[in-house]
């Protein structure tokens, strides 16, 4: 299959949906405006919004949140992680309690959010962190975990030392396996910033998206949807595109038909 082709094809869904929605709303008015605007309304607003820079601002602030959140995430998930896959004893300590904490969800830590940091982009990247901290340590401790016994084994035969075969052997075979996990955390980060505005913060898309339904401005709520949604398939594609080019190495059935 040609690149055109996919390309054709992967946006033929998303226009056949903004067709329907012309539809419904534009053609037959099936939904009151109120509801659901004309993809038309909400394009010129999106339009109207880049021109006069307050899109890029907000958006700016949502990328900087999430994007601060997530380093200290991954700054800690990724060495605890290894140590939790690579050395029994501290797993024994840590897992419960990471077993009791990961359950609750990042929403229920608004409040305490609030009371320890207050209103402000410290209570945003503390949400965030909560939200990507997760997916990266299961998915660091899982890829050290599960690299092949045999691989170390080899190591140790050839008389190399315990940080030797951590560094050389199980780092290397474990990171697609801890980078999946980065993706993720970003993913869900992303998601949590964007609820974390919309209660701790002034400027943000969250924030845009209440303020736009407080004002019962559809258009607006609608352009903040957009444009979570379209900042975090450029994220997704980045983190992909980035994959493919470290871990050309590992193949599979996926990269077989990409």
């Amino acid at each position: 299959m040609s690149r055109l082709s996919k390309i054709l094809m992967q946006i033929s869904g998303i226009l056949f949906i903004i067709l329907l929605w012309e539809l419904a709303t534009g053609v037959f008015h099936v939904f009151k405006w109120i509801v659901l605007p004309p993809p038309t309304d909400v394009f010129m607003a999106m339009l109207a919004m880049a021109l006069d820079g307050s899109l890029f601002v907000n958006a700016g602030w949502s990328l900087l949140r999430v994007l601060l959140g997530f380093i200290v995430a991954a700054a800690i998930a990724v060495p605890l992680g290894v140590a939790m896959g690579w050395l029994p004893e501290i797993s024994y300590v840590v897992d419960p309690i990471v077993e009791v904490i990961r359950p609750i969800p990042p929403i229920a830590w608004i409040g305490l959010a609030l009371l320890w940091f207050g209103i402000g982009i410290n209570s945003a990247i503390f949400l965030v962190f909560i939200g990507a901290f997760f997916p990266i340590l299961l998915n660091t401790i899982a890829g050290v975990r599960n690299v092949e016994k045999r691989l170390v084994e080899v190591a140790y035969t050839f008389g190399a030392s315990d940080w030797s075969v951590l560094r050389k052997v199980v780092m290397p075979a474990a990171s697609p396996t801890i980078y999946t996990g980065l993706r993720v955390g970003m993913g869900i980060g992303w998601m949590c910033v964007v609820a974390a505005e919309m209660i701790a913060v002034r400027f943000g898309l969250g924030n845009m998206i209440l303020e736009g339904s407080n004002l019962l401005q559809t258009d607006v709520v609608m352009v903040g949807m957009i444009t979570i949604g379209l900042l975090g398939l450029a994220i997704n594609y980045i983190f992909q595109v980035a994959g493919n080019y470290m871990f050309k190495w590992q193949q599979g059935i996926g990269r077989a038909v990409a």
